[in-house]
Formats: C-alpha cells, sequence, structure tokens
C-alpha cells in the first residue's frame, strides 16, 4: 500500500488536483490486480445520482449517471456498505456497461461519516473479488475518500478567498461611481462575472412599491423594465418586510414566487439596507434547482451591504444635482441646466443629422401683475404656468426657467411646424388658467427655432429664438412667431 500513500505526498497535496490523485489510485488499483475497468462515482444528494467523476475504461460513458438504488454501485449507496458481486450474470439490477465484465466491487467513500460516492472496480474473471483482495483493496477507498476530503476543503478555502476577493473589486469598482443608472448597470455586471449565477437583478422601492431598475444575464426577461410590483410581493417582498435573506432552491413550488425571468429554478432574494432604511433587493436566479446554499449567504449580505451603501450615497448625489439644477420656484430646470443641455442637444443634433427646436417664452404684463397685486401672486402664476408647461408637453421635453418671467423648453427630435403647434397649445392653456384676482387671461409671447435650420449651435439657436419672441412682442404679445429664414433656408439677422 506504499504506492497508495505516495499519492498522497507533498506534491499532491500542495496543488491538490482532485482528477489527478484519483486517476493515480485507480490506476495503482488496476495495475496491482490487471482489471481492466475502474471508476470513482461521486454522489449528487440532489438529484439522488451517481456521476462518473474519474475512470479507467470508462471514455465513452464520461456523461454516465447512476441513480441510487440501481445497479451495483447505485445498490452499496443505498444500502450504506460494501458490495461484493462474483457474478453480474446472476446478480439482479446489475447495469451492463461492459460486456467482459464478470464480477464487481462497489467500495463506499465514507467523508464526515456520510456515502459521498463509490469506487468501483470490474474484472473480466468470476469470483475475482474474495474476501482477501477486498481486504487489500479497501486502502484505497479510503485514500480517495481522503482525497476528496482535502480536495473539497481546499475547494471551499479557494472559494472563500476568490469571494473576499470578489467583494473587494465590488467595492473598488462602485463607490466611487455616483451616477445611480451607472452604478446599478456596474452592480449587476460585476455579481453576474463574480458568482454562479444566470440572473441579477436590482430592485429600488419607490412609493410603497419594488421597482425594476437594473439587471442583466442570460435568462429572458417576461416583464418591462421598470415593471412595479407592491413591496409586499413575492420572495422579494418578503426578503424587504424581514430585512432578511430569502433563499429558494425549488421556485414551482413556492406560492410566494413572482415570475420576473423566464427558466428560473433557484432564487436568493436579499434585502439593501442601509442606517435601516430599506432601499430595494438584490434578486440572483439560477436556472438550476438547488443552485444555492447557506455558504453562500454571508459573502453576498456582504455584498448587499456594500450594494445599499453605494446606492444610498448615489441617491444623495442624485438629491443634491437635483437641487443644483432645478428651480427652487417652480421646480422646473434652471438657466443652468439649459444652457448645459442645450450645448448637448444641438451637438446630437448636428452629429446625427437630426433635430432640435427651442421654444423662447416670456409672460405678457408680468411685471405690470407683480407691480399690482404683489410677488407672492407673480410667484404663484409662475408656478402655475410651469405646472402647465409640465402637463402639456412630453417627458423628454426639457422645460427650464431661462430668468425671472422668462422660460426656455427645448424639443428634441420636433421640427419647426410641430413646435409651433406645441407652442400654440401651451399658449392656449395658460390662457384657461383661472387664478384669484387676475382678470382676463394671461398671455405668452413664444418664439420658435430649430437646429440647425436656425441655427447650428447653442448660441445661434438661441438668438433665432430670442428675435422670433421680439417680434411675437412687437406684434402685440401673446402669440407665436416662428424665426424668419430666407429663400435658401438660412435665419435672417
Amino acid at each position: 500500500m506504499q504506492e497508495v500513500a505516495r499519492v498522497f505526498g507533498t506534491p499532491v497535496r500542495s496543488t491538490f488536483d482532485l482528477d489527478s490523485a484519483l486517476g493515480q489510485i485507480l490506476s495503482i488499483a488496476c495495475n496491482r490486480f490487471q482489471l481492466a475497468h475502474g471508476a470513482v462515482f461521486l454522489l449528487d444528494p440532489a438529484a439522488n445520482e451517481l456521476w462518473l467523476r474519474s475512470g479507467i475504461g470508462w471514455s465513452t460513458q464520461a456523461e454516465m449517471r447512476i441513480p441510487v438504488g440501481k445497479g451495483i454501485s447505485g445498490q452499496a449507496v443505498q444500502l450504506n456498505r460494501v458490495l461484493c458481486v462474483p457474478d453480474v450474470r446472476k446478480h439482479d439490477g446489475h447495469l451492463p456497461v461492459f460486456s467482459d465484465t464478470r464480477s464487481e466491487l462497489a467500495l463506499p467513500l465514507i467523508a464526515s461519516d456520510k456515502v459521498v460516492g463509490i469506487l468501483d472496480l470490474q474484472s473480466d474473471q468470476e469470483n475475482f473479488f474474495g474476501s482477501d483482495t477486498v481486504e487489500l483493496l479497501t486502502p484505497y477507498s479510503t485514500h480517495a475518500a481522503l482525497a476528496l476530503s482535502h480536495a473539497w476543503l481546499q475547494e471551499r478555502e479557494q472559494k472563500r478567498a476568490t469571494q473576499l476577493d470578489t467583494i473587494a473589486a465590488i467595492a473598488r469598482q462602485t463607490t466611487a461611481v455616483t451616477e445611480l443608472h451607472e452604478l446599478l448597470a456596474r452592480f449587476c455586471a460585476l455579481l453576474l462575472q463574480s458568482f454562479p449565477v444566470d440572473h441579477v437583478a436590482l430592485l429600488l422601492v419607490d412609493d410603497e412599491r419594488l421597482v425594476l431598475r437594473a439587471h442583466s444575464g442570460k435568462l429572458w426577461l417576461l416583464i418591462p423594465e421598470g415593471h412595479e410590483v407592491p413591496t409586499n410581493t413575492g420572495l422579494c417582498g418578503r426578503a424587504l418586510a424581514t430585512q432578511n435573506p430569502v433563499l429558494c432552491n425549488d421556485v414551482k413550488n413556492e406560492v410566494e414566487y413572482v415570475d420576473w425571468f423566464a427558466g428560473v429554478k433557484s432564487e436568493l432574494c436579499l434585502p439593501l439596507i442601509s442606517f435601516g432604511q430599506p432601499l430595494g433587493v438584490l434578486a440572483l436566479s439560477s436556472a438550476s434547482q438547488d443552485a444555492f446554499d447557506a455558504s453562500d449567504l454571508r459573502p453576498l449580505e456582504s455584498v448587499a451591504d456594500i450594494c445599499g451603501a453605494v446606492i444610498q450615497n448615489a441617491m444623495h448625489f442624485d438629491k443634491v444635482r437635483y437641487l443644483a439644477y432645478r428651480d427652487g420656484l417652480t421646480g422646473v430646470f434652471n438657466r443652468r441646466f439649459f444652457e448645459m443641455r442645450a450645448a448637448e442637444e444641438t451637438e446630437r443634433a448636428r452629429r446625427y443629422r437630426s433635430v432640435v427646436s427651442l421654444l423662447m417664452i416670456d409672460i405678457d404684463g408680468f411685471k405690470v401683475l407683480n407691480d399690482k397685486f404683489g410677488h407672492m401672486l407673480g410667484d404663484e402664476v409662475l408656478r402655475q404656468i410651469s405646472s402647465v408647461f409640465v402637463q402639456q408637453l412630453r417627458k423628454v421635453d426639457i422645460i427650464c426657467r431661462f430668468g425671472g418671467d422668462e422660460f426656455a423648453v427645448l424639443l428634441p427630435e420636433t421640427v419647426t411646424d410641430k413646435a409651433y403647434r406645441a407652442a400654440e397649445k401651451l399658449r392656449c392653456s395658460v390662457a384657461e388658467l383661472q387664478l384669484p384676482e387676475v382678470t382676463g387671461p394671461i398671455g405668452l409671447s413664444i418664439g420658435v427655432a430649430s437646429c440647425p435650420e436656425d441655427g447650428k449651435n447653442r448660441d445661434e439657436l438661441v438668438k433665432a429664438a430670442d428675435d422670433a419672441l421680439y417680434r411675437a412682442k412687437q406684434g402685440g404679445r401673446n402669440r407665436v412667431v416662428v424665426a424668419q429664414r430666407t429663400p435658401s433656408g438660412a435665419r435672417q439677422s
């Protein structure tokens, strides 16, 4: 047995290539007893099957699986004892894998007092495995079980080290990201690369509802991104309510499961909490049943903690940025935001040969109204008019308070005729406003210009719209005027 012991010398333990160790054990055993076929099968408890991990003479059976209780190896697992069959042709349930097999020996591999696999040896001679032979072969199964134990221990240690490295990498790559959408997408991608899951999704709390904000993976999305469910719905809702992970390795038998993705068999939901505040849920999905175990929870909880903290930071950054770009009185964007977006939209129109239109809007008689009724009513007029703009325009349109009683509205992908109709719609809607102490309709003078026809950059576009607004004022107010162009299409100065 010194040959077997040498298999577990320093070189093998240091690298611990399990397949190499098992291959050496089988090779020594088969050579020592001149056996044509030898194999090590490992037990898959979830499937209740044995699967071929290493073999000599089994190359054509590389994907072979044996249900527990079937064949001599399966029966040895079921009985939890050595099974020696002197003549397989007379044994009920023998699986005739090899036509020349006459006798077979199945030795259970025991690790931590549990059967973890089988050492299966087959001979072309009847009655080959007598009691003496079995006694000589038993150390092979003992060393094979040791090989498995050492390999699994090292695998767990390596997995833990890898997970710690992954957690550190995720922290490094996300803590500096302040854009929430980019952050969520980065998190999903990193988790998908680093953990054995098929899909990663991030759902955030928004007004008592969970909203799917980002996801990544190979599973088919069954609902649109941005889909909302009540915060008490499904496994995600349970994780959020209890503020504890929820693990389900068989979702088809889970009545609370919500079908977000096709083909999910296992799901792990981790709540995202920051300073006691529930922010959302990190949902990890797998197309395999029993994909998660308790050992996965601790590292993923660490990831969820990081995720919650950086999402909170990004939300704070978004709030600060929101305040920096919003007009405090009306809630629409301010002049600073207009300057940034006007340059971006005109550049986009130039680069992609598209169009953006601009409305420059002035409230008629606003100074008189302020002088007569006071600034409090004037402020209310500004708020009401801003509200009309928000209601009547598209979400993609950019409404800005340009200064005082003047507004600027950028209309992406909108040609001049449509921009004119939008301006008329705003003018008519504001005229229908009824405010206490204000007698008569409120009028708007609006100038309309489009890029690139009326100006190829921000300055030219604003000047064209301003000129049109000036002509609307000169022409009697409360009207929409489009920038003038020469017959060649260029704007007149």
